[in-house]
């Protein structure tokens, strides 16, 4: 798999989602990987908890979702700045999020990962970048009893979090507005809780919320506004009880903390998400207030935009050029998620003239309208991508509709197991076939029927006329398509599968 000199294909620096999501989706696709994190190993903190419809629907996409939902729980609602929104059940097979906690999905995907054969290195911090016209070269700082150590590779991702090395050794800015206010999080033993649940409690200085995690443990988050800690200020159990008796006058007899930490409402972007022979996803291209349980899931996806076509680059079936895409795609996609979790932070400050917008706003929360808008957004299933083609299908996902194949009963998500193109001919005609003849060795051509006359779509609540044919991209993503009764348009498709994958093998 490697090339002459080269350690591997692909450095992933950071073994947290992203990481380990980008490393699964480069072995599907037949790139070779190591992946390396500074930390000596997994840390058990719970962190980040919850999983959207989106990542979701692409954890099902590869065939391991049933893993994830063994070891965590579907939530009935939603919500956005503590208003609740309502999923509706039309828009996914998964519309409703999964509360699991990080380190459980850190534990599955490393799981799938070692399946897979990704090799994971830990205590291994990157120090320095160096590109040269055929590789990218990262210096690792290695734990004393082994000399430093290098790893040559076609390229190197900085998937390491919002103080990425990857992302400064690099030289891309981080632009972006700065802390307003100071959040702690503490997962404890609170004896005394009168009520099951307090979520989103707003007082004169801030916030707070006690969220059950499981028997006994709770979740204590405490957010004060215009009070911002230093960042290395250490984050400590008595400060989070100071900061919950300052908020909800008593501590509720909290003790036995497994881990406390910090956070605050800064919104930076990386200016650009590939640099030469480096790219950043997850939280390395992107830090924001931690609203409507987003983070994690942009990342996931950013990996999944960028893994087909990274590995497609590697193995020298697509040009460089691909590569540009990526950002096009999901540096629109994560400048979105800072503006709606800058408005929610905004939202839940404390005061008068906020209590007034909140009733404005969770008014028209009530619309149906106005709900479905904000649940696409939250869930990342209305991300609609700038791909050419009128149909209404093309650059959202693809809906899980329901086929009839000679083989049997599946649905579409089934199709992508294998992390490849597929071009879902639903017309039986042949035509479909031979003008997609020369890229035969990277799509898989599949002869199906769809009962449904409609399918389901995001942002149209009543759905999309089912296609004649469809083209859709490792990500699921739909590339092309043509719509039923009309005259299929062969030359779109060709340059589609050109521009996606390659150019076409003679013959």
């Amino acid at each position: 798999m490697g090339h002459a000199g080269m350690d591997t294909d692909v450095v992933i620096a950071g073994a947290g989602p992203t990481g380990l999501m980008l490393a699964c989706e480069l072995r599907l696709a037949g790139a070779d990987v190591v992946v390396v994190d500074r930390l000596a190993g997994r840390t058990g903190e719970s962190r980040a908890g919850g999983m959207h419809a989106r990542t979701l629907e692409v954890l099902d996409q590869r065939g391991v979702l049933d893993r994830f939902l063994a070891a965590g729980e579907i939530q009935s609602v939603g919500h956005f700045s503590g208003l609740w929104l309502d999923f509706d059940e039309s828009a996914s097979r998964h519309a409703r999020p999964l509360m699991i906690l990080q380190s459980a999905i850190e534990r599955l995907l490393e799981e799938w990962a070692a399946e897979l054969g990704v090799r994971v290195r830990w205590s291994s911090e990157v120090t320095g970048v160096r590109q040269d016209p055929l590789s990218v070269t990262a210096q690792l700082s290695s734990p004393p009893s082994s000399a430093p150590a290098r790893l040559r590779a076609r390229y190197l991702v900085g998937c390491d979090g919002g103080r990425s090395a990857v992302r400064k050794l690099s030289g891309i800015g981080f632009p972006g507005t700065d802390a307003t206010m100071t959040a702690l999080l503490g997962d404890v033993e609170l004896p005394d809780l009168p009520e099951d649940y307090i979520f989103m409690r707003r007082c004169p200085g801030g916030h707070f919320s006690v969220i059950a995690l499981e028997p006994g443990w709770y979740r204590v988050i405490t957010s004060e506004y215009d009070h911002v800690a230093g960042r290395d200020d250490p984050a400590t159990f008595e400060q989070l009880r100071a900061a919950l008796i300052r908020l909800a006058g008593t501590d509720w007899g909290m003790h036995s903390p497994r881990w406390v930490s910090r956070f605050g409402d800064a919104a930076r972007q990386a200016s650009r998400y590939r640099n030469g022979r480096v790219l950043l996803a997850g939280d390395a291209a992107h830090i924001h207030y931690p609203a409507g349980g987003q983070g994690l899931n942009v990342g996931v996806q950013d990996a999944v935009n960028l893994g087909w076509k990274l590995a497609s680059v590697v193995r020298g079936r697509a040009p460089v050029s691909l590569l540009d895409t990526y950002h096009d795609e999901r540096h629109p996609v994560a400048a979105r998620v800072l503006r709606n979790t800058r408005a929610q932070s905004a939202l839940a400050r404390p005061g008068e003239q906020m209590d007034a917008l909140r009733e404005v706003f969770g008014s028209l929360i009530t619309f149906d309208e106005v709900n479905r808008h904000l649940c696409g957004m939250l869930t990342g299933l209305d991300v609609r991508y700038p791909v050419d083609g009128d149909h209404p299908l093309v650059g959202h996902r693809v809906p899980d509709a329901d086929l009839k194949t000679p083989d049997g009963a599946t649905r579409v998500h089934e199709l992508l197991r294998a992390a490849r193109p597929v071009l879902l001919d639903l017309g039986g005609g042949s035509e479909v076939a031979a003008a997609a003849q020369g890229w035969a060795d990277r799509v898989d051509h599949v002869e199906a029927r769809s009962d449904d006359a409609r399918w389901a779509a995001v942002p149209a609540a009543d759905g999309t006329p089912a296609p004649s044919a469809v083209l859709i991209r490792p990500d699921g993503h739909v590339a092309w398509a043509a719509a039923t009764g009309g005259a299929p348009a062969f030359p779109g498709l060709r340059s589609a599968l050109a521009k996606w994958f390659g150019p076409a093998l003679p013959g």
